[in-house]
C-alpha cells in the first residue's frame, strides 16, 4: 500500500516505515507501533494507580469476597 506524500508528512511518517493494521467499526485503521504501545500505557494507568501492583490489586478483591461470604453465612445461620 502506498500512502501518499503529503499524508506521510501530515503523520510524520518515514517511507518505508512499520504501521500496525487493525480493524475498528468496520474501517481499517494503521497506526504506528509507538503509538499503538503509548495509547495501551495510557489505558492501563488509567485502570490501577501506579502505586497499586496487579497482586495486591487481587488480594485486596479475594479479601473483599471472603468478608461478603462469611457475613451472608451469619445471616443465613
Amino acid at each position: 500500500m502506498v500512502i501518499p506524500a503529503e499524508m506521510r508528512r501530515e503523520l510524520e511518517l518515514e517511507p518505508g516505515g512499520t504501521l500496525m493494521a487493525h480493524v475498528e467499526s468496520r474501517r481499517l485503521v494503521l497506526e504506528r507501533r509507538d503509538e499503538i504501545l503509548e495509547r495501551l500505557r495510557d489505558e492501563v494507568r488509567g485502570v490501577r494507580p501506579r502505586s497499586v501492583g496487579a497482586v495486591d490489586e487481587l488480594i485486596a478483591e479475594r479479601r473483599a469476597e471472603a468478608q461478603k461470604e462469611a457475613a451472608e453465612r451469619e445471616r443465613s445461620a
